[in-house]
């Protein structure tokens, strides 16, 4: 904190101050929360690459650090009249997860994620807020998964 005050010798603190906070690494969060008009999957299920452990000729895949199983990544839509662009979502699984079918004619697969967390940190480019989502799960959102319901509902339902 810039410029908080010091109760214990009452004089004006200057620079930045760590604090250590209760909510630290990702935070679980509803499906409905993150994305209340839906989401797509544009492309198909891609390997995450392990940057530590490969090398230009030699690709190795990422494992998750708490669970050891491969990470997988899509490249999401968010239905938001309002998003811009697309971004990731990494999935954690053995084996690679499939991506459900799309409608006829549709080119990009409605879907759900289940097991949603969200992972916040300072873009270094930019040194602005920015955020990262992983999944547990992937499944289609009018699938066996569920009932249809809208984004706005699913929020309701996770939430409680």
């Amino acid at each position: 904190m810039i410029g908080s005050l010091d109760r214990s010798t009452d004089r004006q603190l200057t620079g930045w101050q760590s604090i250590n906070m209760a909510v630290q690494g990702p935070f679980r969060v509803a499906f409905g929360a993150v994305f209340p008009y839906g989401a797509f999957v544009k492309g198909g299920v891609e390997p995450v690459r392990d940057f530590d452990r490969s090398t230009k000729d030699n690709f190795v895949q990422a494992r998750d650090k708490d669970t050891g199983e491969l990470v997988w990544a899509v490249e999401v839509l968010d239905a938001d009249p309002e998003s811009k662009g697309t971004f990731k979502v990494k999935l954690t699984a053995a084996v690679q997860p499939l991506l459900p079918e799309a409608a006829a004619g549709f080119p990009f697969v409605p879907v759900e994620f289940d097991g949603l967390a969200v992972t916040p940190y300072v873009n270094s480019g930019t040194g602005r807020l920015a955020y990262s989502l992983k999944a547990a799960a992937m499944r289609p959102a009018n699938g066996k998964g569920g009932a249809a319901r809208s984004g706005k509902d699913a929020a309701v339902k996770d939430a409680a």
